[in-house]
């Protein structure tokens, strides 16, 4: 069985949604980023000055250009952070492949093999005639059987060889890994709820700007981190709430329009209100960032919702499960919802699909925020690596099941082991191209590595 974490939905940061939407969520979104992609940066996020007050506005009247760290998609800057998120993809991958190796040793199945990562072996040791291993590339991980071992020592025709089981059993070991990552992902939701809280968002007006990048038409023009957009070019913006118009998108629109053109932002900033006067540079290097397409305009700001939020946890133990449940189902919904979106507009995802360092990348950012974030990223990736398991490709958990699927149409007799071994083949080959393929991507688009070219 393997795990595969070469292709994360582009859209599964989108499942963190407004309050009442339906299906109901009781979780804040993170915010969207003017830069780079909003798909990777709703999971992207320190906690903003404004969470530390009843209004936003900071005691702070200097008006003078920030040069702020950047710190754009994948900035690796702390050990810490990127060790936190390594942990939780290993513990995923971990969950998952127990899941599929319980399955087989609860039944009394044959098993020689429990990876994590593909490639050269890190480290190993063996215990019940099962070798245990830690290998190179982080992009999954197997659980090994002997049935077509040419080393191993068990007869071809033993009842305990998972070829040799019948389909219920070999189903159920099969579909244990994403069984094992679903239940992985409602026990993180539930201990979320219970140990830190229910996070409350209470919406405000306007759209905060939580980082400037340094030389930026923003930094150049006087915005500075903490500031409050309250309208733009006399628009006043809104306060963010469900099903109405996103205002981060409102903002971001102006902006992308006005390459070279002065934009009047009114800004909230330390309890007063200021005019400032912002001219966007205009991008002609087509980097497919927010706000970067050829011509448009950019001010090099990260954008996000003007919200506070509060952390309230549960009356009982009934309102935990209550709570936990509607979340793990919206959740859910939202996560094949948008791997659906990802396959029915996959030439404008496409280039959004994560690999192994984007994730982390994310996930580091996600654990320098808050506990909360790294609770619900988490849980994504958990759902995401089920949904995506379950697809019925070559190499993944679906394809072995969609294989099952055929021999039961056939009344039980087999494809060829030629034919499904050419299958599955092709299947891991394409996986890991493409594995690298995203690997070396993700790994151009993170912010030092563009510094250094």
């Amino acid at each position: 069985m393997l795990t595969h974490l070469s292709l994360l939905s582009p859209s599964s940061s989108s499942t963190i949604r407004l309050h009442n939407t339906k299906p109901k969520s009781l979780f804040h979104p993170f915010p969207p980023s003017s830069y780079p992609s909003s798909n990777l940066t709703f999971l992207h996020r320190k906690p903003y000055p404004h969470e530390k007050t009843t209004y936003p506005h900071t005691k702070n009247n200097t008006f003078k250009p920030s040069a702020l760290a950047d710190f754009g998609f994948g900035n690796f800057e702390s050990a810490q952070s990127v060790l936190e998120a390594v942990s939780v993809l290993t513990a995923i991958i971990v969950v998952h492949e127990s899941g599929h190796f319980l399955a087989a040793y609860l039944q009394g199945i044959h098993v020689s093999k429990f990876a994590v990562g593909f490639g050269p072996i890190l480290a190993k040791f063996n215990a019940n005639n099962v070798e245990y291993s830690l290998r190179a590339f982080p992009l999954g991980g197997f659980v090994g059987f002997p049935d077509n071992d040419p080393d191993s020592d068990i007869p071809v025709d033993d009842k305990n060889l998972l070829k040799n089981r019948p389909i219920v059993d070999r189903v159920l070991v099969i579909s244990a890994g994403v069984i094992a990552n679903i239940v992985f992902a409602y026990v993180i939701i539930f201990a979320q709820i219970v140990f830190v809280g229910m996070p409350i968002q209470e919406s405000f007006p306007g759209v905060v700007v939580p980082e400037v990048r340094p030389f930026s038409a923003a930094s150049r023009d006087g915005l500075l981190p903490g500031d409050v957009i309250l309208s733009v070019n006399d628009v006043e913006i809104p306060k963010t709430v469900p099903n109405s118009v996103n205002s981060v998108s409102q903002v971001v629109d102006v902006i992308k329009k006005s390459p070279k053109s002065s934009v009047l932002f009114k800004v909230g900033r330390g309890g007063e209100d200021f005019l400032i006067k912002v001219t966007p540079d205009q991008n002609l290097d087509g980097s497919g960032r927010i706000g970067n397409l050829d011509g448009s305009g950019r001010i090099g700001v990260q954008l996000a919702p003007n919200v506070k939020i509060l952390n309230e946890k549960p009356k009982d133990v009934l309102e935990a499960f209550s709570f936990t449940g509607r979340e793990f189902w919206g959740l859910t919904f939202n996560v094949v919802d948008s791997l659906k979106q990802t396959f029915l507009k996959f030439s404008q995802t496409a280039s959004k699909v994560w690999g192994p360092v984007a994730i982390i990348a994310v996930g580091a950012e996600v654990a320098k925020s808050n506990i909360n974030g790294l609770y619900q990223f988490a849980a994504i990736l958990n759902l995401n690596l089920a949904v995506i398991n379950l697809l019925p490709l070559p190499a993944l958990d679906g394809g072995s099941l969609a294989l099952i699927l055929v021999e039961a149409i056939r009344g039980g007799r087999k494809l060829p082991l030629e034919v499904e071994q050419g299958i599955m083949s092709s299947g891991i080959t394409l996986v890991f191209v493409l594995g690298i393929f995203l690997i070396i991507r993700d790994t151009l688009n993170l912010d030092f590595i563009k510094d250094l070219l």
